[in-house]
C-alpha cells in the first residue's frame, strides 16, 4: 500500500470525489481517503506521479506521505517519523484563526452597521446616515470578508462546474445568494432614491442581507477551527508516540562513544545506555543489569528487569544501570516504529460501517441544492414573494452539513485506535477494530495463549520419611546435567527455592526412560514410572498419587537413591496468571469461549476446568483449526486468539484473529490485532474497546443523520407551514447551528478517552446461539477422520512427557503420506493417518532418529 498527504479537503464529498479520482487511475485496485488524518491509502500496482496527477486534475493536493514512492529508497526512520510528525500537525488552526480574526473584526463593524443602525438606531456618521451609502459600505464589507474567506467560494464554485459539489459549495452558494438578492436590491435603493421614493428606500434598507453574506463564512470559519482543534486531539495518541522516538544514540566506533543520529544506527551496532536516557533502537543486552519502563509501549507502569541477554525496544527508558546493548532492528524495523505504522494504516482505512456515510455522502450535497431550489420555488409559488423564499433556501443551504457525516466515523476509530495503543492493544485496520466490536465466540489457543508455554514445577511428592528439600536436592543434582524441558524446569524451581546441586557422578542419559548417575558413592535414577518400577520398589500410594496427577495434565517424574524411591515430582505447563480472569471476562460479556489444542484430551480437559473453558476441542492439527473456525462460523462472529505458527491458518480464517505480542512474526503477520502485553485480560479489553468503538460511531452516525433530517425541514420552513409555527429561521442561524454539528461530532469521539478497556463492570451480555456448535465442530473432526485412507497404530517405547509425544509427532508427520500422527506417552503409541502407503521401515526410521525405541506397526 502506499499512502497520500491530500490537501484541501472539507467535507465528506470531497473525501469522495479523491477515492473516485484515484481509482481512475490505471492499476488502483483500492482507494481509500480519511478525512480526520487527511490521508489517502492506496492499492494496488500504480505510478505514483499519476495518483497525484489525478488527484490535482480533482482540484485537491498530492504528495506521496514521507517524500518517497515504491520505486525510491525509503528514508530512515528519523526522516519518516518527521514526515508523519508533519502530516499529522495541525496546520490549519493558525490560518483559520488568523481568518476568523480578520472576518469577526469587519463582521462587528458590519453589524453595527445593518442591526445597530438600522434596527436599533445606534449612531454612525452622517455621511452613513443615507441608507444608500450605507447598503454601499455594508457591500464593500462583505466583499471584503468574502475574499478573506476566499477558499469556500474558490473551491466551492470549481466543483459545482465540475458536477461534484462539496460543502465548500453549499457555504459559496448561500453567501453568494445572498449577496446578489442584496446588491439587487441596493440597485433597486438607487432607482428609488432617484424617484425620492424614500419609503421604498428604507423598507429595502431593512431587508439587505450582506450581513448574512458575510456571517455565513465567518461562522463556518469558526466551526473549521474548532473542528480542527477537537480533530488535533483525536490524534494525540499517534502524537505522544512519535515524540518518544530518541533523535541520538552513543554508538561505540573504534572503542570509542560516539553520539550519532538515531538514523545511522546499524544491526550489530554496539549502543551504549546510561539511566534516565530512551533507548534508541532494539537490541539484546551484552553487558549491564537495569530496569526498564516499558509504558511506552505495552502500558504496563511497572519496570521491567533486564539482563544480559534480554531485548530491550526503542524509546522505552533505561531506569536504573548502565547497558551496552548490540542492534538488532533498527530504522523502520523497530517495534516502536512498527506500532506506530499500524495505527497510522489504522487511521488510514476505512470500516465497514463507514460505508453508509460514503453512500449518504455521495449524493448528500446535490440532493440539498436541489432541495434549496425546490424550497425557493415553492414559497415564491405560495405567494410568500422573493423577500421570504430565498433566506429560506439560503439557509437550507448553509444548515446542512456532509461533513459531520465524513467525521462520524474516522474520528471515532482513530481515538479508539489512541487509546487501544496507550493500553498495548494494537488493530492493523480499522475493519479489525469494528468487528472486534462484534464478536460473540473466541477460539484459544492452548500452549502460550491460555498457558506460560514452558514447563513448570507443579507438585513435590516425597516418599515416607523424605523431606521435600531431599527431594529436591536429590532432583537438582542428578538433572543438573540433562538437557530435556522437564529437567531445565526442575532446575529453575532449585534456583527459586535456593537448592544447590550437587556433584554426580558416571551420568548416563537412557534414552525414552530417564537418567543415571552416583551420588555419594549410592547410584540416583529419575524417569518415568514404568522405568522406576523396573528398577526400585514402588508403592502403590506412589502409583496411585502419580496417575492422580497425570489426570490432571500432568507429567509426574519418579527419583530414587540407592535402590529407595525418594519421590515424585509433577511438571506442567501451568496456566498464565491472568487465563482465568480473562475467560470469566469475556463469558461476562455473553461470549463463548472454546479452547482448541493439538494435545491429548486428558492434558486439555484439565487445563481447561483449571481456566474455567466448558468448551474444549483437543488432538487438532494446524489445518483442523481452521475447520473447527469455519464450523464456528456458522453460529456468529469468531475471533481466534494464538501465538502460534501453528495457529497461522486459524488466524487467517477467523473473522478477527488476534496475536499475542510474545508469539512468533508469522502469527503476528496473519492477524488483525496483536497483544502487546501478551495477556489474555487484554483479549477481552480489545472486544470492550471494539464495542465502545462501534457504539460511539452509532451516536456519531446518528447525530450525523438526526441533525440533518431535522434541520433542513426546518430551514425550509417545512414545519412552520405544517404546524402553523411562527418561528423562521435565519440563515445565519443555520450556519451557526452546521459549524456546531461537526464539533459536537468530534467532541463525542473523544468521550472514548475516558473508557477504562479492563473496566468490566458495565459489560453487557449478547446471546449467541452456539447450543450445536461444539457437536457440529467434533463431528466435522470425525468426519474428517473417517475420511482417511488408512489408520496404523506404531508401538513406541522411550516416551515420557508431552515433549517427547511433540517430537514423534513432527518426526511423523514430516514423512510423505501421514497425514496425522496422535501420540500419546502414557500409552506409548503413535496413531498415525495415512494418504497413500509408507514403508514401514521409513517410519522406524523416523523414530529411532529422535532416540526412542520402536517396537511395531499394528493395522
Amino acid at each position: 500500500m502506499e499512502q497520500y498527504i491530500v490537501t484541501g479537503m472539507s467535507c465528506a464529498a470531497c473525501q469522495s470525489r479523491v477515492e473516485k479520482a484515484a481509482k481512475t487511475v490505471p492499476g488502483v485496485k483500492e482507494a481509500n481517503v480519511s478525512l480526520l488524518t487527511n490521508t489517502l491509502m492506496v492499492e494496488g500496482d500504480c505510478n505514483a506521479s499519476e495518483v497525484i496527477k489525478a488527484v490535482e486534475a480533482a482540484g485537491y493536493g498530492a504528495s506521496v506521505k514521507g517524500g518517497t514512492t515504491k520505486d525510491e529508497k525509503s528514508l530512515e526512520i528519523s526522516d519518516s517519523m518527521n514526515a508523519q510528525e508533519e502530516a499529522l500537525k495541525d496546520h490549519e488552526s493558525p490560518k483559520l484563526k488568523k481568518r476568523l480574526y480578520q472576518s469577526v473584526g469587519l463582521l462587528l463593524v458590519l453589524m453595527y452597521l445593518s442591526m445597530g443602525h438600522n434596527m436599533a438606531g445606534f449612531p454612525v456618521p452622517v455621511f452613513l446616515e443615507n441608507p444608500v451609502s450605507n447598503a454601499m459600505t455594508q457591500m464593500l464589507i462583505a466583499i471584503v470578508v468574502m475574499y478573506i474567506n476566499r477558499k469556500f467560494f474558490t473551491g466551492g464554485f470549481r466543483t459545482l462546474l465540475d458536477g461534484s459539489p462539496n460543502m465548500d459549495a453549499l457555504i459559496a452558494l448561500g453567501s453568494s445568494a445572498s449577496f446578489a438578492y442584496s446588491l439587487v436590491s441596493l440597485y433597486i435603493m438607487t432607482d428609488k432614491l432617484g424617484l425620492s421614493d424614500m419609503k421604498a428606500v428604507h423598507h429595502l434598507s431593512h431587508n439587505l442581507y450582506f450581513e448574512t453574506a458575510a456571517m455565513i463564512p465567518t461562522l463556518i470559519t469558526v466551526g473549521k477551527l474548532l473542528e480542527a482543534i477537537s480533530k488535533g486531539h483525536t490524534t494525540d495518541a499517534l502524537k505522544s508516540l512519535m515524540k518518544l522516538s530518541p533523535k541520538t544514540a552513543v554508538i561505540y566506533k573504534d572503542g570509542k562513544e560516539t553520539e550519532v543520529p538515531v538514523s545511522d544506527v546499524k544491526v550489530g551496532d554496539i549502543f551504549a545506555v546510561r539511566p534516565g536516557e530512551a533507548i534508541p533502537v532494539d537490541g539484546f543486552i551484552e553487558e549491564g543489569d537495569t530496569a526498564v519502563n516499558e509504558s511506552a509501549l505495552t502500558g504496563e507502569s511497572i519496570p521491567v528487569d533486564k539482563t544480559v541477554g534480554d531485548m530491550v525496544s526503542a524509546a522505552t527508558i533505561n531506569q536504573s544501570g548502565f547497558i551496552k546493548a548490540r542492534a538488532t532492528r533498527v530504522g523502520e524495523d523497530t517495534t516502536l516504529s512498527q506500532i506506530i505504522h499500524m495505527v497510522t494504516d489504522a487511521a488510514a482505512t476505512k470500516a465497514p460501517i463507514a460505508r453508509i456515510a460514503d453512500k449518504v455522502a455521495a449524493v448528500f450535497v446535490p440532493a440539498v441544492i436541489f432541495v434549496a431550489v425546490m424550497t425557493l420555488f415553492i414559497w415564491i409559488f405560495a405567494g410568500k414573494g422573493i423577500e421570504f423564499s430565498i433566506p429560506r433556501a439560503v439557509a437550507v443551504l448553509v444548515i446542512s452539513c456532509p461533513c459531520a457525516l465524513g467525521l462520524a466515523t474516522p474520528v471515532a476509530i482513530m481515538v479508539g485506535n489512541g487509546v487501544g495503543a496507550k493500553n498495548g492493544i494494537l488493530y492493523k485496520t480499522a475493519a479489525a477494530q469494528e468487528q472486534a466490536g462484534r464478536i460473540e465466540i473466541v477460539a484459544l489457543d492452548k500452549t502460550g495463549t491460555i498457558t506460560a508455554g514452558e514447563p513448570k514445577v507443579t507438585d513435590m511428592v516425597p516418599a515416607d520419611g523424605v523431606k521435600e528439600e531431599e527431594l529436591l536436592s536429590l532432583a537438582a543434582s542428578i538433572e543438573v546435567k540433562s538437557e530435556h524441558p522437564l529437567a531445565k524446569a526442575i532446575m529453575k524451581y532449585a534456583e527459586e527455592k535456593k537448592v544447590e546441586p550437587k556433584e554426580v557422578t558416571a551420568f548416563q542419559a537412557l534414552t525414552g526412560n530417564g537418567v543415571k548417575g552416583v551420588l555419594s558413592g549410592y547410584e540416583v535414577l529419575a524417569g518415568s514410572g514404568r522405568f522406576m518400577d523396573d528398577n526400585v520398589p514402588v508403592p502403590d500410594s506412589m502409583l496411585e498419587n502419580a496417575s492422580a496427577l497425570a489426570h490432571q495434565g500432568k507429567t509426574p517424574l519418579f527419583f530414587a537413591e540407592a535402590g529407595r524411591l525418594k519421590g515424585i515430582i509433577a511438571v506442567a505447563d501451568t496456566i498464565k496468571a491472568d487465563s482465568s480472569q480473562a475467560i470469566k471476562e469475556l463469558k461476562g460479556m455473553g461470549i463463548e469461549v472454546y479452547m482448541i489444542t493439538g494435545d491429548n484430551e486428558k492434558t486439555a480437559a484439565a487445563i481447561a476446568e483449571e481456566a474455567g473453558i466448558d468448551h474444549v476441542i483437543a488432538g487438532v492439527l494446524p489445518d483442523g483449526k481452521e475447520a473447527v473456525i469455519r464450523e464456528l462460523q456458522k453460529k456468529g462472529k469468531v475471533a481466534m486468539v494464538g501465538d502460534g505458527i501453528n495457529d497461522a491458518p486459524a488466524l487467517t480464517r477467523a473473522d478477527l484473529g488476534i496475536a499475542i505480542g510474545a508469539g512468533t512474526d508469522v502469527a503476528i503477520d496473519a492477524a488483525d490485532v496483536v497483544i502487546m502485553k501478551s495477556r489474555l485480560t487484554d483479549v477481552a479489553a480489545a472486544i470492550r474497546l471494539g464495542r465502545a468503538t462501534i457504539g460511539n460511531i452509532h451516536e456519531n452516525l446518528f447525530w450525523a443523520f438526526f441533525y440533518n433530517v431535522i434541520c433542513i425541514p426546518l430551514a425550509a420552513g417545512f414545519y412552520s407551514a405544517l404546524f402553523g409555527w411562527g418561528f423562521e429561521m435565519n440563515p445565519m442561524v443555520g450556519a451557526a447551528a452546521m459549524s456546531i454539528s461537526s464539533f459536537t461530532v468530534c467532541m463525542n469521539a473523544l468521550r472514548l478517552n475516558l473508557i477504562d478497556v479492563h473496566d468490566s463492570k458495565r459489560d453487557r451480555k449478547i446471546k449467541v446461539n452456539t447450543s450445536t456448535v461444539e457437536s457440529a465442530v467434533e463431528d466435522n473432526i470425525t468426519n474428517t477422520k473417517e475420511n482417511k485412507k488408512m489408520t496404523k497404530t506404531v508401538n513406541i517405547k522411550g516416551m515420557m512427557c508431552g515433549h517427547c509425544e511433540a517430537s514423534v509427532k513432527k518426526a511423523l508427520e514430516a514423512i510423505d503420506g501421514i497425514e496425522l500422527a496422535t501420540v500419546s506417552h502414557d500409552a506409548g503409541t503413535a496413531v498415525i493417518e495415512l494418504t497413500k502407503e509408507v514403508a514401514d521401515d521409513e517410519i522406524r526410521k523416523a523414530v529411532e532418529d529422535r532416540d526412542f525405541e520402536f517396537v511395531s506397526i499394528e493395522g
